[in-house]
């Protein structure tokens, strides 16, 4: 065999191995060379993370926002200094209400209760304007990254909060919230939920009251939670694209709080946007465990299922439950496992219907992304995966800007603006 003829079958064997690369998504980067792609990569994008709980965190007496946290012995997933840390440029501050009666001393008790929630992320935000301000619409977040700031969006996290006044949703609109999820994990007055029985079979009369005033105050509604039946009463009623902001493929984890294909396609249609969320049950069918499982439902059982708890009371309920996760502790998903659903999710809904949600501070996590200051390894695995800068663009909060933007624009033919701060 001649030299020409052996450098022509290297060659071509070469050739093949790139061909097969390509085929099946591997990179021949070294991978300090992925890792300084994927850090340059997820610094120069807008990343924007539509769901945490961090407002239960800050209610709490002497935490500061200011100060790094050790999120495995505070149990605390966000702060400023690990938002900057894992460059994370914002967040939605979720004003969670649960669920309780459904009458009018109790929809004045959850009233305050949400008034106390929008004082307390102003003030947190007031101290720390150094280090971030509140962003009402997209321009305020690209403004705040350039000023190296976090930008602090708000949502209302169980449509509970308006009871059954409508002019609520204006009032929280121009307190700063910029959508509201429909109801948590029991029914309310606007329509069911997904894990807990039939009762208004979908949206209620009032609920569609609800979404045509969301609709026009500019509003995102947030499907999050809700049943199926109800979203699908939402996509045929609604006038703009809806958001689920921590939600993730049923066809990977069989949990109601998942979405079917038939929902995640349905959205797309829609124009809307589906927040990956990285609560590890949710991305992970969970090992059984019986004596976790127990344990936990005896702690659900003592607080009433964290229903109409005061601070006192959540603050115990908070203690006992984490006192289970470290008697039995969790083998959770990992970031692998979470972009398994990003990649299902984008291949049924398309790259312009995906983002991220984590549920940090309300049970978001897992490994290699435990916290705020790892959101890094999530752009890491995707570039990994193939991922180009624009896709990922879309991922961490370009999506999620759209609908917004939509969503005031219908709302602008209401004489309503987005009122942004800069």
């Amino acid at each position: 065999m001649s030299v020409f003829q052996c450098l022509l079958i290297r060659l071509c064997g070469i050739c093949c191995f790139s061909m097969l690369a390509c085929t099946f998504g591997y990179t021949q980067e070294k991978p300090g060379d992925l890792e300084k792609k994927a850090m340059e990569i997820h610094r120069a994008v807008l990343t924007i993370d539509s769901h945490t709980d961090t407002p239960l965190r800050l209610m709490q007496k002497g935490f500061n926002m200011a100060e790094t946290h050790d999120s495995r012995k505070e149990y605390t997933k966000i702060d400023f200094p690990r938002m900057k840390q894992g460059g994370l440029d914002g967040a939605f501050f979720a004003v969670f209400v649960s669920q309780g009666l459904r009458n009018p001393e109790a929809y004045e008790k959850v009233r305050k209760r949400a008034e106390l929630l929008f004082d307390t992320i102003d003030a947190v935000v007031g101290r720390n304007h150094n280090l971030a301000e509140l962003a009402l619409c997209p321009a305020d977040a690209v403004r705040l990254k350039k000023e190296n700031k976090r930008a602090v969006f708000i949502g209302v996290e169980n449509g509970y909060a308006i009871g059954k006044d409508l002019s609520l949703i204006s009032t929280y609109y121009l307190r700063g919230a910029r959508y509201i999820t429909l109801c948590h994990t029991k029914n309310n007055d606007i329509c069911d939920s997904s894990t807990d029985s039939t009762e208004n079979n979908g949206l209620s009369k009032f609920g569609y009251e609800v979404v045509q005033e969301m609709n026009h105050v500019g509003m995102m509604v947030d499907v999050s939670h809700i049943s199926d039946k109800s979203l699908a009463d939402i996509l045929a009623y609604t006038k703009v694209p809806v958001i689920a902001s921590h939600s993730c493929a049923k066809a990977l984890c069989d949990n109601p709080r998942n979405l079917s294909d038939e929902l995640l396609l349905a959205i797309a249609k829609n124009g809307g946007v589906i927040q990956m969320c990285i609560l590890s049950d949710y991305v992970k069918t969970p090992l059984p465990n019986p004596a976790r499982d127990s344990a936990r439902a005896a702690v659900r059982k003592k607080f009433h299922d964290f229903d109409g708890l005061n601070d006192e009371e959540m603050k115990l309920a908070r203690k006992e439950w984490n006192g289970v996760n470290e008697l039995f502790p969790q083998k959770l998903a990992n970031v692998s496992d979470v972009v398994d659903h990003i990649d299902h999710m984008v291949k049924v809904a398309g790259i312009n219907h995906v983002g991220i949600g984590t549920d940090f501070d309300g049970g978001g996590g897992v490994e290699g992304c435990f916290d705020v200051s790892e959101m890094e390894n999530i752009t890491l695995e995707l570039v990994k995966r193939g991922y180009s800068k624009n896709d990922i663009r879309k991922i961490w909060g370009g999506n999620l800007m759209r609908v917004m933007e939509k969503v005031d624009k219908v709302a602008q033919k209401y004489k309503l603006s987005c009122r942004c701060n800069g």
